[in-house]
Protein backbone atom coordinates (compact mmCIF):
# COMPACT_ATOMS: atom_id res chain seq x y z
CA UNK A 1 0.00 0.00 0.00
CA UNK A 2 1.08 3.55 -0.66
CA UNK A 3 1.79 6.18 1.93
CA UNK A 4 -1.06 8.68 1.89
CA UNK A 5 -2.02 11.89 3.66
CA UNK A 6 -5.37 12.83 5.12
CA UNK A 7 -6.82 15.78 6.98
CA UNK A 8 -8.26 15.69 10.49
CA UNK A 9 -10.03 18.11 12.78
CA UNK A 10 -10.39 17.59 16.49
CA UNK A 11 -13.65 19.46 16.99
CA UNK A 12 -14.64 22.02 19.66
CA UNK A 13 -16.56 19.49 21.76
CA UNK A 14 -13.33 17.49 22.16
CA UNK A 15 -10.91 20.39 22.64
CA UNK A 16 -13.23 21.87 25.27
CA UNK A 17 -12.87 18.60 27.23
CA UNK A 18 -9.07 18.46 26.81
CA UNK A 19 -9.19 15.32 24.68
CA UNK A 20 -6.54 16.31 22.10
CA UNK A 21 -3.87 14.05 23.63
CA UNK A 22 -6.22 11.09 24.02
CA UNK A 23 -7.38 11.43 20.40
CA UNK A 24 -3.81 11.81 19.15
CA UNK A 25 -2.92 8.63 21.03
CA UNK A 26 -5.69 6.74 19.17
CA UNK A 27 -4.44 8.17 15.86
CA UNK A 28 -0.87 7.07 16.56
CA UNK A 29 -1.98 3.65 17.85
CA UNK A 30 -3.67 3.16 14.46
CA UNK A 31 -0.28 3.55 12.75
CA UNK A 32 -0.77 7.13 11.56
CA UNK A 33 1.74 9.95 12.08
CA UNK A 34 0.72 13.54 12.86
CA UNK A 35 2.95 15.51 10.44
CA UNK A 36 1.28 18.90 10.93
CA UNK A 37 -0.92 20.20 13.71
CA UNK A 38 -2.17 23.53 15.02
CA UNK A 39 -4.88 24.84 17.28
CA UNK A 40 -7.09 27.49 15.69
CA UNK A 41 -10.40 29.16 16.35
CA UNK A 42 -12.33 28.63 13.14
CA UNK A 43 -14.32 31.70 12.14
CA UNK A 44 -17.87 31.40 10.94
CA UNK A 45 -16.68 32.24 7.42
CA UNK A 46 -13.97 29.58 7.52
CA UNK A 47 -16.50 27.00 8.72
CA UNK A 48 -18.95 27.98 5.96
CA UNK A 49 -16.19 27.59 3.36
CA UNK A 50 -14.89 24.33 4.80
CA UNK A 51 -18.34 22.72 5.00
CA UNK A 52 -19.66 24.40 1.82
CA UNK A 53 -20.49 21.01 0.31
CA UNK A 54 -23.29 20.77 2.93
CA UNK A 55 -24.67 24.28 2.35
CA UNK A 56 -28.08 23.11 1.17
CA UNK A 57 -28.51 20.51 3.91
CA UNK A 58 -30.75 21.27 6.91
CA UNK A 59 -27.95 20.80 9.47
CA UNK A 60 -25.54 23.30 7.80
CA UNK A 61 -26.25 26.21 10.16
CA UNK A 62 -25.90 24.05 13.26
CA UNK A 63 -22.68 22.53 11.93
CA UNK A 64 -21.16 25.95 11.20
CA UNK A 65 -22.22 27.15 14.66
CA UNK A 66 -20.65 24.15 16.39
CA UNK A 67 -17.39 24.35 14.45
CA UNK A 68 -16.94 28.07 15.17
CA UNK A 69 -17.98 27.82 18.83
CA UNK A 70 -14.48 27.12 20.16
CA UNK A 71 -10.95 26.10 19.23
CA UNK A 72 -10.26 23.14 16.98
CA UNK A 73 -7.07 21.26 16.24
CA UNK A 74 -6.41 20.88 12.51
CA UNK A 75 -4.00 18.13 11.47
CA UNK A 76 -2.35 16.39 8.57
CA UNK A 77 -1.97 12.67 9.12
CA UNK A 78 0.26 10.34 7.13
CA UNK A 79 0.46 6.58 6.80
CA UNK A 80 -0.40 3.58 4.68
CA UNK A 81 -3.94 3.97 3.33
CA UNK A 82 -4.33 6.94 5.72
CA UNK A 83 -7.82 8.00 4.61
CA UNK A 84 -9.46 4.61 5.15
CA UNK A 85 -7.37 3.93 8.23
CA UNK A 86 -8.37 7.21 9.89
CA UNK A 87 -12.02 6.81 8.95
CA UNK A 88 -11.89 3.41 10.62
CA UNK A 89 -10.38 4.75 13.84
CA UNK A 90 -12.87 7.66 13.88
CA UNK A 91 -15.89 5.37 13.76
CA UNK A 92 -19.35 5.99 12.36
CA UNK A 93 -20.65 9.58 12.22
CA UNK A 94 -23.38 8.61 14.66
CA UNK A 95 -21.53 7.48 17.79
CA UNK A 96 -24.39 5.10 18.63
CA UNK A 97 -23.42 3.14 15.50
CA UNK A 98 -19.64 3.40 16.00
CA UNK A 99 -17.57 0.34 16.77
CA UNK A 100 -16.15 -0.13 20.26
CA UNK A 101 -12.79 1.53 20.74
CA UNK A 102 -13.24 4.11 17.98
CA UNK A 103 -12.79 7.80 18.71
CA UNK A 104 -16.47 8.60 18.27
CA UNK A 105 -17.63 5.67 20.41
CA UNK A 106 -15.24 6.71 23.18
CA UNK A 107 -15.54 10.51 23.09
CA UNK A 108 -18.48 11.83 21.02
CA UNK A 109 -21.34 13.55 22.81
CA UNK A 110 -23.86 13.25 19.95
CA UNK A 111 -24.07 12.91 16.20
CA UNK A 112 -23.42 16.66 15.87
CA UNK A 113 -20.74 16.81 18.53
CA UNK A 114 -18.86 13.75 17.34
CA UNK A 115 -15.35 14.95 18.26
CA UNK A 116 -13.50 14.53 14.94
CA UNK A 117 -13.63 15.10 11.20
CA UNK A 118 -11.64 13.22 8.56
CA UNK A 119 -11.34 13.51 4.80
CA UNK A 120 -13.35 11.05 2.72
CA UNK A 121 -11.19 10.90 -0.44
CA UNK A 122 -7.72 11.87 -1.69
CA UNK A 123 -9.10 14.87 -3.60
CA UNK A 124 -10.99 16.09 -0.54
CA UNK A 125 -7.91 15.62 1.64
CA UNK A 126 -5.78 17.73 -0.72
CA UNK A 127 -8.31 20.59 -0.69
CA UNK A 128 -8.83 20.44 3.08
CA UNK A 129 -5.09 20.32 3.82
CA UNK A 130 -4.46 23.30 1.53
CA UNK A 131 -7.16 25.34 3.30
CA UNK A 132 -5.31 25.12 6.64
CA UNK A 133 -1.62 24.45 5.95
CA UNK A 134 1.12 25.82 3.73
CA UNK A 135 3.70 23.37 2.42
CA UNK A 136 6.41 24.40 4.87
CA UNK A 137 4.12 23.62 7.83
CA UNK A 138 3.90 19.95 6.86
CA UNK A 139 6.90 18.00 8.09
CA UNK A 140 6.69 14.35 7.05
Amino acid sequence: MAIQRTFSIIKPDATRRNLTGAINARIEEAGLRVIAQKRVHMTRGQAETFYGVHKERPFFGELVGQMSAGPVVVQVLEGEDAIARYRGVMGATNPANADAGTIRKLFALSMGENSVHGSDAPETAAVEIAQWFSGNEIVG
